[in-house]
């Protein structure tokens, strides 16, 4: 697995929980380091060895710490980067969802190794849709989860009201159900694509 996925993960805990916690985690996994490098891959398994000790020591289910992690990585003020490289895909929650079937390669870009789930948006019409996320064969992490609290906490960010739905999983493929209630319920986080001129 890519370094930068594990090292999503420790950064999660470390901000979230602080250091202490996750120095305990990387104890009691016992792999010889205490820290990620994000460039480096590392053996497929440390990956779901370290989600789940991640999970044992909150005392949360693994899907939920995904779900958390989605979440952090897009409301967390050190991820500010991951949230601009996510809004860049419109102006409009609605436009978001259907640029999602472009993510994996605009991430490619920078990380060209990165295995990310390739995404594909199912519009039902009358605001619903389903969003596909077919997680890569070699990879055993439900990236679903990790998607659906990014949708979540980007639905804040743009203003919208969403109703979000795990819908289960069949093989590799996860399914998410979507729900776009209101486009304007709330107030959205201010985005821009520079800085302000001083």
């Amino acid at each position: 697995m890519h370094g930068v996925i594990n090292r999503a993960v420790e950064r999660f805990v470390r901000d979230t929980y602080g250091r202490d916690v996750w120095l305990d985690i990387m104890r009691r996994l016992d792999l010889g380091f205490s820290e990620f490098e994000a460039m480096l891959s590392y053996d497929a398994q440390v990956t779901p060895r370290l989600l789940g000790a991640v999970a044992d020591r909150l005392k949360k289910s693994r899907d939920e710490v995904l779900e958390d992690i989605g979440t952090y990585l897009v409301s967390h003020p050190n991820m500010a980067a991951v949230r601009r490289l996510l809004r860049f895909g419109g102006p409009t929650f609605q436009e978001f969802l259907h640029s999602l079937d472009d993510l994996p390669e605009r991430t490619r870009l920078a990380i060209p190794e990165l295995a990310l789930p390739e995404l594909t948006l199912v519009d039902h019409g009358a605001d619903r849709f389903c969003l596909k996320v077919h997680n890569p064969e070699a990879v055993d992490v439900a990236f679903g989860y990790v998607v659906l609290g990014l949708l979540r906490a980007l639905a804040d960010d743009y203003g919208a009201l969403v109703m979000l739905e795990h819908m289960g999983a069949a093989g590799h493929q996860e399914t998410l159900g979507i729900h776009l209630l209101a486009t304007a319920h709330g107030e959205g986080r201010i985005f821009t694509l520079g800085k302000a001129a001083p």
